[in-house]
């Protein structure tokens, strides 16, 4: 299973969405990217801040929060 300790919340940074690693980069706008059909190698390519385990934990937090699973492992 991915990595959700890269998934933070706190809500002095991007008014306490879900964020990765304490980054203003919101889980949402990560989707978004994915989403719109930016492929995971084209957005670490445009965000070299980014890595591929981030990724796939917003996808997985994003999986688990659709699920109706506990999100335990956010902090």
């Amino acid at each position: 299973m991915p990595n959700l300790n890269r998934i933070t919340i706190d809500r002095d940074l991007c008014h306490g969405k879900p964020c990765v690693r304490h980054m203003r980069w919101p889980v949402e706008v990560i989707l978004y990217m994915v989403a719109s059909g930016m492929g995971v190698d084209e957005v670490l390519a445009d965000h070299p801040e980014l890595e591929r385990e981030d990724i796939v934990a917003c996808l997985q937090y994003a999986r688990l929060l659709v699920s109706g699973e506990p999100v335990r492992q956010v902090a």
